[in-house]
């Protein structure tokens, strides 16, 4: 891993799950990390319920664009991270990969996106504890 880790979130449609875990880890992290977010079949537009739960807790993403999984997006990336959506990513020796097994927000009302995104916080809190320890 370089000075400055680079995270891949990756689900199938990069609209809503992965969207949010990257917005977290860009509002946690700062410039310490650099975050990286894609499908295998991207939509047009970020869900709009993803959207709405994120800005209760003050992160935009409204402006971001679903992109399409790309081998150099893997090999790029440090530690890659799939939404349990069974996306199969290119794998490359000496990366972390893991699945986060998260229930897809698409179609669901805010009610039920809430818990989703406030699960996808703590674990992208405990990854970026993992990536950048604090110093004592």
């Amino acid at each position: 891993m370089t000075d400055k880790p680079t995270v891949l979130f990756v689900c199938v449609h990069n609209a809503g799950r992965s969207q949010m875990a990257a917005g977290f880890l860009r509002a946690l992290a700062g410039d310490r990390v650099e975050v990286l977010s894609a499908g295998s079949e991207p939509k047009d537009a970020i869900n709009p319920v993803a959207i709405q739960a994120m800005a209760e807790e003050g992160i935009d993403i409204a402006g971001n664009t679903p992109t399409i999984l790309t081998v150099d997006a893997v090999r790029e990336s440090d530690v890659v991270i799939t939404m349990g959506c069974g996306d199969a990513c290119p794998i490359f020796p000496g990366k972390r990969y893991e699945d986060w097994v998260l229930d897809d927000p698409a179609g669901q009302p805010i009610e039920v996106v809430r818990p989703i995104r406030d699960e996808i916080r703590s674990r992208v809190e405990r990854l970026l504890a993992e990536l950048i320890p604090a110093h004592p």
